[in-house]
């Protein structure tokens, strides 16, 4: 839907499918409702998230044309998707395979080719179009610097290349669409920093050139296109989780002409640490009851020195709770937005609203997407009927009057 800021969705990661008749369906089941709960009188969008079998059969002609019918008869359009996730994403284990395959594999570079396709073909003339992924690959897999190192560069060639498609793409159709990095806990990339010095060191370089070779134009031209078609994703608890200076990001952003292509707006857990023995002893029972085998649930630990501890999951986190100098700890899991106490923990919520008011006072992207996928594996407390979840989230998300 638009909203005084740009378009508003919902991400369809939400729902779980092996492939597209079981996505179609999770959208046929849950749209109506949502929809007349947000937004009766006018369009709304959705955030598409597909798999890479699902990519495969969705790019057929015959379910393609269906789906384009099937949204013209909602009111409903596509202007980004999520391709981060390239397999299944629910009732498995999923963990630091969500990476799989990385930007170092053709695999990957050729099925965020194939989504873009897509969803030039759906959207709609004159609008803009984004699509989310990885950030590289998952830095623990590279057990030296050099390794690292390689996987890095690897992984930016392809990024360029995709880059590349993408102004050819341009250039045929006249339409505009743009790759979104989202960095987290554990990525390749996981703070705003490291896409900042990565975008400026690594891509730029490598990828000015290229590009001014292949399209035979000058390097300011080359740049200015990169920049158009490779933005950040900036998933709100991602960067909650890091203590991130939301305001800070932004204005370095802005001063060297990165884009932001979309906001994720999720929250993380969070909780205060500088307290009783007795109540750390209830906040760490409240952890452990979101220690599900799933996802990642990456924790970063804050020291009364402003320094952090990084843990790769909630299991490491919890054997080492009672670590001196703690005082606060954030931890990666997407909770419903529209909530701020979990019991004794609480949500990122706060850095939203902050984000969310520097985007009302400087608009810097018109991509804003809900998303909270975790709801098959929320605490029972947490669950309400899924479509009745997202149509809360959205109606938070407006009242905030972005």
């Amino acid at each position: 839907m638009k909203v005084n800021t740009g378009h508003l969705t919902y991400c369809t990661n939400i729902h779980p499918g092996k492939n597209w008749a079981d996505d179609f369906k999770a959208l046929k089941d849950n749209f109506s409702f949502i929809k007349q709960s947000v937004s009766k009188n006018e369009p709304l969008g959705i955030g598409l998230r597909l798999s890479n079998i699902s990519s495969l059969e969705l790019v057929k002609e015959d379910n393609l044309i269906e789906f384009k019918q099937w949204l013209k008869e909602n009111d409903a359009y596509v202007f980004t998707m999520n391709g981060f996730p390239y397999g299944e994403f629910h009732r498995t284990v999923v963990k630091e395979d969500v990476h799989t395959p990385d930007w170092t594999t053709d695999a990957r570079k050729d099925y965020t080719i194939r989504l873009f396709t897509i969803l030039q073909s759906l959207l709609a003339e004159g609008m803009t179009g984004g699509i989310s992924t990885s950030p590289l690959s998952y830095r623990h897999w590279f057990k030296s610097t050099a390794d690292f190192m390689e996987a890095k560069r690897i992984a930016t060639l392809n990024i360029v290349e995709v880059i590349k498609e993408l102004i050819s793409m341009a250039e045929s159709t006249g339409t505009i669409m743009h790759l979104d990095l989202e960095p987290e806990p554990d990525g390749i990339l996981e703070t705003g920093r490291e896409f900042i010095d990565w975008y400026t060191n690594d891509l730029l370089p490598i990828a000015v050139q290229d590009i001014a070779t292949s399209f035979g134009i000058t390097a300011i031209d080359a740049e200015s296109l990169i920049k158009r078609h490779l933005c950040l994703c900036y998933d709100v608890c991602h960067f909650a989780i890091g203590y991130e200076d939301h305001a800070v990001v932004l204005k370095e952003l802005k001063a060297k002409g990165i884009r932001v292509g979309k906001i994720q707006i999720s929250a993380a857990l969070k909780a205060n640490l500088d307290q009783s023995s007795e109540q750390r002893a209830i906040i760490k029972n409240s952890f452990q009851k979101f220690n599900e085998p799933t996802y990642l649930h990456q924790v970063v630990a804050l020291k009364s020195d402003g320094q952090v501890i990084r843990y790769s999951d909630l299991t490491p986190a919890l054997a080492d709770f009672d670590h001196h100098d703690v005082i606060q700890w954030r931890a990666h899991f997407h909770v419903p937005i529209s909530v701020q106490d979990i019991g004794a923990l609480q949500s990122t919520q706060q850095d939203i609203i902050e984000l969310l008011e520097l985007q009302k006072n400087e608009p810097f992207t018109d991509h804003l997407e809900v998303e909270t996928y975790t709801w098959e594996v929320l605490p029972e407390q947490l669950k309400i009927p899924i479509a009745e979840s997202i149509s809360n989230e959205l109606d938070w998300v407006i009242k905030t009057n972005v």
